[in-house]
């Protein structure tokens, strides 16, 4: 069974067989109303390791929310070895008011665990939710977006040199990884650090749902699944294409020089060649007044998708690729289709439609241009 430590009231015990959902309380508003997080627990009678999603630690960060519910949908006990442990919203002081942090004094939920008892109201939060629930399981992800005003690549944030947390990561299939323990106070580093391999998945934008994201984490959770046995009759699928980050060296933002509106030339994966114009900037009268080229063969993680910039303003996070791993990376973009990502959000079940109607034009054309190209 799972069965919450709390106080005997507070207990939330999930028996074997058994799928729960429930809210739990981990704090209280202005109002003395009762603050309470959406918990989905999928406990199989078959035993098997424990698994926690979470998402929306920052209350602006959704794309993850969705990828919970898909999971928490698509399986039931007897499709399962083990347990799943489903926060759906961590920040929900946050999610409701549309803030990254909590929205009284601004504190980051995620430089707050495992919390204390008697500290702050985010400190409190995050023991509560993490001796509660974080605590009993054997390893999770922890689902994450950029700030606002920027796009996010696809990618894990894990300690690599964890085997466990390699494990982890390489089961989830991520095609870029940046090493390290992660910030003090983060959930994945506080996890990690008491014996729980934990990697943050990045992915996308802020407010927003993006459905081949959504859908590529939901495989990758199926993935894990399967990797540790909580999907015995699953073959996890391997990458294509695999970096792992752990040099300062192998990345750099390109930034804006003066001010106006920033049109980008790169595409039609986040791939350039080195000396290649990435974006320009021009003035509102339309006369060029900066040009950023890159200064080596990279794979963009960062992006801008706010049109305006000021000096300084980071325009573009650029990782540095040999010419195996730029050759690897355009397949594997050929593949998942980056162009989707770019144009189109969230539009309930039409997103599918529209996603597999791009993908498949933008698989046309480039067959069309092979073919002009040959015969001239």
């Amino acid at each position: 069974m799972f069965d919450s430590p709390g106080d005997s009231e507070e207990k939330q015990r999930v028996e074997a067989g058994e799928k729960r959902q429930f809210e739990y309380e981990v704090g209280e508003n202005y109002l003395d109303q009762p603050v309470k997080i959406p918990i989905t627990i999928i406990n199989s009678e078959q035993s098997g390791p424990r698994l926690f999603l979470t998402a929306a630690v920052h209350g602006d960060e959704i794309n993850g929310v969705k990828v919970i519910q898909r999971v928490t949908n698509q399986y039931d006990p007897t499709d399962i070895h083990g347990t799943l442990v489903c926060i759906h919203v961590v920040n929900v002081p946050g999610y409701r008011t549309e803030q990254r942090y909590l929205p009284i004094y601004g504190r980051d939920l995620n430089r707050s665990f495992p919390g204390l008892a008697d500290g702050s109201e985010a400190s409190r939060m995050a023991q509560m939710i993490y001796n509660q629930f974080l605590e009993q399981c054997d390893m999770g992800i922890d689902f994450h977006t950029s700030t606002r005003n920027k796009l996010t690549l696809m990618h894990a944030r894990a300690d690599m040199d964890n085997e466990g947390v390699s494990r982890l990561v390489r089961g989830f299939g991520s095609e870029l990884i940046l090493t390290g323990a992660g910030t003090e106070g983060s959930l994945r580093r506080e996890c990690t650090e008491n014996g729980i391999p934990t990697a943050t998945i990045e992915m996308g934008e802020a407010d927003r749902f993006q459905p081949v994201l959504i859908q590529r984490a939901v495989n990758g959770v199926q993935n894990v699944m399967a990797a540790f046995d909580l999907l015995p009759e699953t073959k996890p699928r391997s990458p294509t294409f695999e970096k792992v980050l752990n040099s300062e060296g192998e990345k750099t933002w390109l930034r804006a020089d003066t001010g106006g509106l920033v049109d980008m030339k790169w595409g039609p994966h986040p791939i350039v060649d080195e000396g290649e114009t990435v974006c320009v900037i021009s003035d509102h009268f339309g006369e060029e007044k900066h040009v950023i080229v890159a200064p080596y063969p990279g794979l963009l993680i960062g992006i801008l998708a706010n049109p305006r910039v000021l000096p300084g303003r980071p325009l573009i996070h650029l990782v540095k690729l040999s010419e195996d791993e730029r050759d690897a990376a355009v397949s594997t973009f050929e593949e998942i289709g980056f162009q989707a990502l770019r144009t189109f959000h969230w539009m309930g079940e039409r997103s599918d439609e529209i996603v597999e109607a791009t993908l498949k034009s933008s698989k046309d054309e480039s067959e069309s241009d092979e073919k002009e190209n040959d015969s001239l």
